[in-house]
């Protein structure tokens, strides 16, 4: 198993903002240069953050900035992956919306293991906030 880069930044995306909450609006230049994230990459993920109401867009003293829509203790590393990637799926046939399902749904010991799997990654995922991960440095 392996995280996207689009994982990556936004996970590192906001763990700069969580580190910078309270102090206001940050430009995305500024998270780019700390955190080495493509400026258009990182558009693009605080787009999406946005969208899933993670993050706030206000006029700062450079233009736009963005910051965390909730304390950082409050917003998890689930929620986060979520906006980005989507529900946790390790295995296709775990997904109920799939529309072919193998004969052996009924009967499959795998397809149990990946729903316990996808139970627990989702359990991690979601105890850790970005104030946990902004207390690490």
């Amino acid at each position: 198993m392996r995280i996207s880069s689009k994982g990556n930044y936004g996970l590192r995306a906001a763990y700069e903002l969580a580190c910078n909450y309270g102090e206001g609006p940050i430009a995305a230049k500024q998270i780019s240069q700390h955190q080495s994230i493509p400026l258009q990459v990182l558009e693009q993920l605080l787009f999406l953050l946005y969208n899933n109401g993670l993050i706030k867009i206000e006029d700062g003293p450079f233009g736009l900035g963005y910051m965390l829509s909730d304390e950082p203790d409050r917003l998890s590393v689930g929620d986060i992956f979520r906006a980005l990637e989507g529900p946790v799926q390790i295995a296709g046939c775990v997904n109920s919306g799939e529309k072919e399902h193998c004969h052996r749904e009924k009967f499959c010991f795998s397809l149990i293991f990946w729903k316990m799997f996808e139970k627990k990654m989702e359990h991690l995922l979601d105890g850790y906030s970005l104030g946990d991960l902004s207390r690490l440095a």
